[in-house]
């Protein structure tokens, strides 16, 4: 398997792209991971760590996609960019999957609209996001912000391709599908949440119907299907909620010196507890509707996540994730 890695993508890049790849490399011996990018700043952080016995290609790209670049025209401005290469290494069949932490709107509009495309009978492609929940569950919330004004059939469709990726990269047997709403009533949710329920429950899929925040963060469901406006800001609630508990938390030990010495005691439960609410150990999530892997992860991402969203991307390919949404869509109702 080839795995490509945009190295001009996290806010600090190369430094930490580079630094995960090599984890990746070591991890996964089997893999061949080629990053991509300017490719002095590339090999000057190479030489950095021990790569010798390891499977890295380096690629060079003369141009980079910053955060700050507008998605609309970045794709057409920067051909040379690092995704631009390294979307259409996959695109030629020269690599397996794509990796990057850099401008998730830019990456998403040079995916669908100049190198891969989207795969037959995708009405709109759909952001993801794979959070883990009580119990160590993993769930995946579909759409997150691909599409802030969505219809019916497309979230029936964000449904289907949800479904087929926790079955195929996530190894969950029979997934469960849930509608985000403000009330697992059927009477809850506005017109588009009503309509939608209707196409999924005449569908072949595992709908268990509406689903409300807190049973989200219960593991009630698996896939979470919403508009990406409200994907969008539930996502960004949850990352903001829990960086706030945990400042909150420290802050407060910090203050009494009987609740420091507990705090120092409980370390390892509380490194614990941090790891499973850590985006990082999930590393990035899949662009789903797009004609190839690709797995975009955090700007601010350190090594251990772009290593973690390679290990994503690894996952995709070997569930052979792209062939079995491409075979779905042309099964079911919901692509017509």
């Amino acid at each position: 398997m080839r795995i490509v890695l945009d190295a001009m993508g996290s806010d600090t890049c190369p430094v930490p792209d580079v630094e995960g790849a090599v984890l990746a490399a070591r991890e996964y011996r089997d893999e061949t991971i080629i990053v991509v990018g300017n490719e002095p700043l590339i090999k000057q952080e190479l030489n950095k760590h021990e790569t010798s016995a390891l499977k890295i290609e380096v690629v060079h790209a003369s141009e980079a996609v910053a955060m700050d670049d507008k998605p609309a025209v970045v794709g057409k401005s920067k051909p040379q960019s690092s995704m631009h290469i390294g979307m259409n290494l996959v695109k030629d069949g020269q690599a397996d999957a794509f990796v990057t932490a850099g401008n998730t709107g830019a990456a998403m509009t040079i995916a669908t609209l100049f190198t891969l495309r989207r795969i037959q009978n995708v009405k709109r492609p759909a952001l993801s996001s794979i959070i883990r929940v009580t119990n160590g569950k993993t769930i995946i919330l579909l759409d997150i912000g691909a599409n802030t004004d969505s219809k019916p059939d497309w979230l029936a469709q964000f449904a289907l391709m949800g479904q087929i990726y926790a079955q195929k990269a996530l190894a969950l047997s029979n997934p469960r599908v849930a509608l985000l709403s403000n009330g697992e009533e059927e009477t809850k949710g506005n017109l588009l949440i009503h309509e939608t329920a209707e196409l999924l429950k005449s569908s072949a899929m595992n709908f268990v119907g509406n689903i409300e925040p807190r049973d989200m963060l219960k593991g009630n469901a698996d896939v979470i299907v919403s508009d990406g406006f409200v994907g969008n800001i539930a996502i960004k609630t949850l990352e903001a909620m829990g960086s706030v508990l945990f400042n909150l938390i420290r802050e407060e030990i910090k203050r009494d010196p009987i609740a420091l010495a507990g705090g120092f005691l409980a370390q390892r439960a509380f490194r614990r507890v941090y790891r499973q609410v850590d985006p990082f150990e999930i590393g990035g999530a899949p662009l789903l509707g797009v004609n190839g892997v690709v797995i975009i992860g955090h700007g601010r991402s350190n090594a251990k996540a772009i290593k973690n969203a390679i290990g994503q991307a690894r996952m995709a390919v070997k569930g052979q994730v792209i062939q079995s949404i491409t075979q779905g869509l042309a099964d079911t109702p919901a692509s017509t």
